[in-house]
């Protein structure tokens, strides 16, 4: 299906962001690299893209998980949000264009309850709730392919005696005792969780914008109030796509705070590096679900130590004109429901070929440059994840050992590590371990023999 925006070449994008209660999972930096990559796809196609990605910076589990730690919940957001975006920026992934939080929108999401209620989609309840009359939407259910009379009242569905239908959601919540609460016509209290993306979204991007993402856990009952919502209000049409990633797995489960199976994204990138994890999800199709293991991350780890050593033996090229036909091909498979798996796969035959030609002393200079510009496309800069060869070369000084390139000199470092051990100088075998370990480098002893690799 092909991207047809409202108006050609400005493409407005809304993404679900986190609930900020507490620090991000693997499944988080998912969604980030996700929709990072599809902005940069776009833009680099010449689009003018308005990237929101919302901060839920007020909700039910901000505000217990803030009790359990003994913290005020602004305080709590605030903490967590930061820590979402040093993992975000360790993922290289581009800060959006804007950012809107959700309390500080409530005048937004205030105006839009009060259409719906005006409308006769919406009704306040004797408590102090507003809720959203489902059953008054005759388009309930389009996007998860659901009819009303289908659903039952699962774990996201509050369940009240408030209620006119037990399907009906939360637009306001009444204000409890010790919570944030901010005044309404209906009383104290705070916005429903599906309220704040509607008046964000049409707050930045109007009612007829391009995309707008999240991952595939959102489709029902988010998405799909949020469409009820903001379609019942204006009467207009509510995003023309909807994109959503798979989920990560861990066992065979999701990855989630709900199923206990957690790996902090955090954690992961300081023992992988951030380039690593943005390959790992970028191998698999962005809505295919993806199962975390250790085999899968050492895999992306390998394809990141070629990248690496690729950029040392070909660095970009200044002022040449990227190989046409290998852009092509990258557009043919991007162009495809950004499909990464077959553009990765692009660009490490590209490699192939350009480290075949160099070894047979031809000019690749227009496909190394290709190489380099669609690495940049897809967030992976090789410049920044090269590591410090000029560490490397001073140890081979030190040691008496003959300078070349990396592949030799390593060869040779741990040639002369084996020879320490075997001699039994534990103290000369440990320093070129360490030596190596300040330059980036990791050295591993296995069953198999001594590898290397770029931390």
């Amino acid at each position: 299906m092909p991207l047809v925006p409202a108006q050609p070449g400005e493409i407005g994008m809304y993404v679900c962001g986190a609930t900020v209660q507490s620090e991000p999972h693997i499944g988080h930096g998912r969604y980030a690299v996700a929709f990072d990559l599809i902005r940069r796809y776009l833009v680099w196609r010449g689009n003018r893209v308005t990237y929101v990605r919302n901060i839920t910076d007020i909700d039910d589990k901000i505000i217990v998980a803030a009790a359990e730690a003994g913290e005020k919940v602004d305080e709590r957001a605030q903490r967590m949000e930061s820590v979402f975006a040093k993992t975000y920026e360790s993922l290289s992934v581009l800060p959006p264009d804007i950012e809107p939080k959700a309390t500080e929108h409530i005048p937004q999401m205030l105006t839009l309850i009060e259409r719906l209620i005006e409308r006769g989609l919406a009704y306040p309840a004797p408590n102090g709730d507003v809720y959203f009359a489902v059953r008054t939407f005759e388009m309930y259910g389009r996007l998860s392919r659901q009819r009303p009379d289908e659903l039952m009242a699962g774990a996201r569905i509050e369940v009240t005696e408030a209620k006119n239908d037990p399907l009906d959601f939360a637009l306001w919540k009444a204000a409890k005792p010790s919570e944030p609460s901010w005044d309404s016509p209906w009383g104290p209290g705070r916005p429903g969780w599906h309220i704040e993306c509607s008046a964000m979204a049409a707050h930045y991007l109007g009612a007829d914008f391009a995309i707008h993402g999240g991952g595939n856990d959102l489709v029902f009952p988010h998405h799909e109030n949020e469409i009820a919502q903001s379609e019942g209000a204006s009467g207009e049409t509510f995003s023309r796509y909807w994109l959503h990633n798979g989920m990560v797995n861990l066992g065979g489960e999701k990855m989630a705070k709900s199923t206990g199976k957690l790996v902090g994204l955090s954690a992961a990138i300081a023992e992988y590096g951030g380039a690593t994890l943005r390959l790992f999800y970028l191998r698999a199709h962005y809505r295919s679900p993806l199962e975390y293991s250790k085999e899968l991350i050492e895999a992306a780890a390998a394809s990141v130590d070629r990248i690496r050593r690729f950029a040392l033996r070909a660095p970009r090229p200044e002022g040449v004109e990227p190989d046409q036909a290998i852009v092509d091909h990258f557009i043919v498979a991007m162009d495809n429901d950004f499909a990464t798996p077959e553009a990765l796969a692009l660009i490490f035959d590209g490699m192939t070929e350009v480290n075949r030609e160099l070894d047979n002393g031809e000019s690749a200079d227009s496909k190394i440059a290709a190489i380099h510009q669609l690495l940049d496309v897809l967030g992976i800069r090789p410049d920044t994840i090269t590591g410090d060869v000029s560490q490397v070369r001073n140890l081979v000084d030190e040691l008496g050992l003959a300078q070349g390139p990396l592949e030799d000199m390593m060869e040779a470092l741990l040639e002369d590590r084996t020879m320490a051990r075997v001699e039994r100088d534990f103290a000369r075998s440990d320093m070129i371990r360490d030596r190596l370990a300040e330059s980036g480098i990791v050295v591993e002893d296995t069953a198999d023999g001594t590898r290397w690799f770029w931390r």
